[in-house]
C-alpha cells in the first residue's frame, strides 16, 4: 500500500508527520511511504530511521487552494491513502472530498474551529470566553470585554498572550501577517497544568482509542516537549463526550488547562500531535488503526497506556547531501 504523509519538519516546532510514519511502519512494515513536503529542508526528508520516507515530493502551499492540490496529487501518481498532518491542509482535502483520506465532516470540522469552540459547551464542555475579531478595533473591544490577560490566536494557527492593551496591536499585526485573519481572542483558562489528549474517532460517535498526558516541558510555542501519561476518569468522560457530540471521524488532539474550574478546553486540533508515536511504542498505535479504518472501515479498540509513562523529546543530527536538496527543488 502507498501512503502519503505530510508535516515532515521536526525542529523546535515539530510537526506530526515523522511520528505518524513511524507508527504506521510498526503496524504496516511493508507500506511504501511518500512524503508530501512544502520545503526541501524539512528535516523528516533526511531521516533514515523508522520515520523515513521512501520518496518525497514538493507540494503547493495550502493557500493555493484545492485545485492546485488536486493537480499536484495527480501529477505525483498512484497513492492509496493520504494522511494530512497540518491544520491548514485539511480544508482543501475536505473541499476535494478526497476518498483517500479519513477525515471528519465539514460540519464537524467547522464546529471545532477556534472561533466556534464555545459551541461545545452544549456538550457540557467548559471553554474560556472566545470571540472572533475581524480587525484591530474589534480585537481591542473583545479584549476589553473578556478582560486581560487574553490570548490572541490566528484563525488556523499561531497564538500569543497579551497582558495589557499596549501588547495587542503588535501581536495582532504579527498574527495577521503570518496567518491571515480573522483573529480569535480567548480568555485565559484558570489553571497552571496543561494536558493533551490524542485520539481517533470512528465517525459514528465512538472513540477507537486515546492517550492523555500532562505536559512536563513545553517549547516556546507551547508544544509538548515532554509529557507523562495520566488516567483521569473525568478527562476520559470529556473526551468521549466531545467525540460523540461531533461524531468525529479520524485523528484529533485536545488541549486542556486544569484548575479551579476543572478541565477547560482551549484547543481542538483536527490531526495527530507530534508526540503520537509515544503511545504507539506502548501499544496504543492510533496511526496504525487509522490505516485499519481506511482499509476496512473497522478496527479493534486501541489499548490504554498505563499512567506514569513519560516521554522526553531528543534532538539529533540528520545527515544529507546538497544533491538531495537539488533533487527536491
Amino acid at each position: 500500500m502507498i501512503i502519503a504523509v505530510s508535516g515532515l519538519h521536526r525542529g523546535d516546532n515539530p510537526q506530526p508527520g515523522p511520528s505518524v510514519i513511524a507508527s504506521i511502519r510498526r503496524r504496516y512494515p511493508e507500506a511504501r511511504i511518500i512524503g508530501l513536503s512544502y520545503d526541501p529542508l524539512e528535516s523528516g526528508l533526511f531521516s533514515t530511521g523508522h520515520d523515513r520516507v521512501d520518496a518525497a515530493y514538493l507540494m503547493p502551499l495550502p493557500g493555493k487552494g484545492a485545485r492546485a492540490l488536486a493537480q499536484r496529487l495527480q501529477a505525483i501518481g498512484p497513492i492509496d491513502m493520504i494522511v494530512p498532518c497540518l491544520d491548514l491542509e485539511i480544508p482543501n482535502y475536505l473541499e476535494l472530498n478526497d476518498r483517500r483520506t479519513v477525515l471528519p465532516s465539514k460540519a464537524a470540522f467547522a464546529r471545532r474551529a477556534k472561533d466556534n469552540l464555545s459551541r461545545l459547551r452544549v456538550a457540557g464542555i467548559k471553554v474560556p470566553p472566545t470571540v472572533k475579531a475581524s480587525d484591530l478595533e474589534e480585537t481591542y473591544q473583545a479584549c476589553n470585554r473578556i478582560g486581560y490577560p487574553v490570548f490572541l490566536k490566528g484563525a488556523a494557527y499561531g497564538a500569543a498572550k497579551a497582558a495589557g492593551p499596549s501588547e495587542v496591536a503588535p501581536l495582532y499585526h504579527g498574527l495577521v501577517t503570518a496567518w491571515g485573519g480573522p483573529i480569535v481572542v480567548q480568555g485565559e483558562a484558570q489553571g497552571e497544568e496543561e494536558y493533551d489528549v490524542v485520539g481517533l474517532g470512528d465517525g459514528k460517535g465512538g472513540l477507537i482509542g486515546a492517550c492523555s498526558i500532562r505536559k512536563l516541558m513545553k517549547t516556546p510555542n507551547g508544544k509538548a516537549f515532554g509529557g507523562i501519561t495520566i488516567d483521569d476518569p473525568r478527562l476520559w468522560t470529556l473526551v468521549k463526550r466531545i467525540t460523540k457530540a461531533l461524531r468525529w471521524r479520524g485523528p484529533f488532539e485536545l488541549e486542556f488547562v486544569h484548575g479551579r474550574n476543572g478541565y477547560e478546553l482551549i484547543e481542538f486540533n483536527p490531526r495527530f500531535p507530534a508526540w503520537v508515536d509515544f503511545p504507539s511504542q506502548l501499544g496504543c498505535n492510533l496511526p496504525g488503526r487509522l490505516v485499519d479504518l481506511f482499509v476496512a472501515d473497522y478496527t479493534t479498540p486501541a489499548p490504554k497506556v498505563p499512567a506514569g509513562k513519560l516521554f522526553i523529546r531528543h534532538c539529533t543530527d540528520l545527515i544529507g547531501d546538497l544533491t538531495d536538496i537539488a533533487e527536491m527543488t
